[in-house]
């Protein structure tokens, strides 16, 4: 059989692949829209059905909107994330450049170093951050929520790469006209790399929106956990075996990083194909 004929058969192949694939990581997603859609009844029926035959999303999604301060909760994942991520960036940036653009003493060293933090799981730290958080006081705080993430390897290993696409004439440029390296930094590259900024921030903001383990070892009060911890406090306080409003819970905290990640989808893609360059 000819490469021709093997074309066609080859890209339906890898087609399917990955509709089998999308189909199989969008099932638990649309399973959890569906139950909350559902009365609790209908729930536990042997039969299946992906619409309900008595539509109870208002009864649902209203429990999970004023049995539990779920509003809160999200307010306070936008609050941890939002300075996560300005820290993230306010650090990464200026080391991405350094290692990108400048010459110095060991800074291959230092880029390996940060190679290695790419490797090391952050939950393999959490004893360590433990003890420091409380040393320092900073247990049931927002401090403890943000400052182990201050510094991200990824974020630091994804804009160096994207700084050493761009040209170093353009840096020369900015020299002469008499910026310095911080003002380089933000004035020249960071607008450049913008593309490798959104989608480092939807990978920070994805990755520390749906964060549960670190929250529930560095707090307590009600007053300041986040959309994963604050469900799990609803589970058990509030929702018990009624999973109606605990699956419209998980379907508000989840919608917010769907309608972000497909309004920034093009950048997304176009950040990270410039960073691996």
């Amino acid at each position: 059989m000819s490469l021709r004929r093997l074309g066609p058969v080859a890209a339906l192949a890898r087609h399917a692949v990955l509709l089998a694939s999308g189909a199989l990581m969008l099932i638990p997603f649309v399973w959890m829209v569906s139950l909350s859609l559902k009365p609790p009844g209908e729930i536990f029926r042997a039969g299946f059905s992906l619409l309900p035959e008595q539509w109870y999303a208002v009864e649902n999604y209203s429990r999970a909107l004023t049995a539990s301060p779920l509003p809160r909760y999200m307010l306070n994942g936008v609050l941890v994330c939002g300075a996560i991520l300005s820290l993230q960036i306010a650090i990464c940036a200026p080391a991405a450049y350094a290692l990108a653009k400048l010459r110095f003493f060991g800074r291959e060293g230092l880029f390996t170093l940060v190679l290695i933090g790419l490797l090391i799981p952050h939950e393999v730290l959490a004893l360590p951050l433990f003890i420091l958080a409380y040393k320092l006081g900073l247990l049931d705080t927002y401090a403890a929520l943000i400052m182990p993430f201050a510094v991200s390897p990824f974020g630091i290993f994804l804009f160096r790469q994207f700084f050493k696409s761009i040209p170093d004439d353009i840096v020369h440029a900015a020299r002469l006209d008499g910026l310095s390296e911080l003002a380089i930094v933000w004035r020249v590259m960071l607008p450049m790399a913008m593309p490798a900024v959104i989608a480092f921030s939807i990978f920070s903001i994805v990755s520390h929106w749906n964060d549960l383990f670190w929250p529930l070892i560095a707090v307590r009060s009600e007053q300041l956990m986040p959309p994963p911890l604050g469900i799990m406090a609803f589970k058990n306080e509030e929702a018990g075996s009624d999973y109606g409003p605990l699956m419209a819970c998980a379907t508000l905290v989840v919608a917010p990083l769907v309608v972000a990640f497909l309004a920034a989808q093009r950048w997304f893609v176009e950040g990270l194909g410039g960073g691996v360059k």
